[in-house]
């Protein structure tokens, strides 16, 4: 579970510094737009749209690896529920009763 909770923040961490990098660049155009001429503004704004497309290929890389670790995660839940269905079916009747409480206090 610590492997997870590791990979996603480093993976959060990954994304925030693409997106960080992006948000400077579109300002950096910003401020060659007001004061710079069309073909710094060209070069600039190039370079915002590498930076863009190289965001977009993390993310979906991200959201390919995230996509395999979810169905890694079913396959091995899917195993032990049929590996111990009764085990199983004890724990969900205990984990129903105790919402069943929990709400009846309300």
């Amino acid at each position: 579970m610590d492997a997870i909770n590791a990979s996603a923040t480093a993976v959060q961490e990954r994304l925030a510094n693409t997106l960080h990098g992006v948000v400077s660049e579109a300002e950096a155009l910003l401020k060659t737009a007001q004061h710079g001429g069309s073909e710094q503004f060209a070069a600039a704004r190039d370079q915002l749209e590498a930076r863009v497309r190289r965001a977009r290929s993390e993310l979906a890389d991200l959201e390919d690896s995230a996509l395999r670790k979810a169905r890694r995660a079913v396959r091995a839940t899917d195993r032990a529920v049929q590996d111990h269905p009764y085990t199983t079916a004890g724990l969900l009747a205990g984990v129903g009763l105790l919402i069943g409480v929990l709400i009846a206090r309300r």
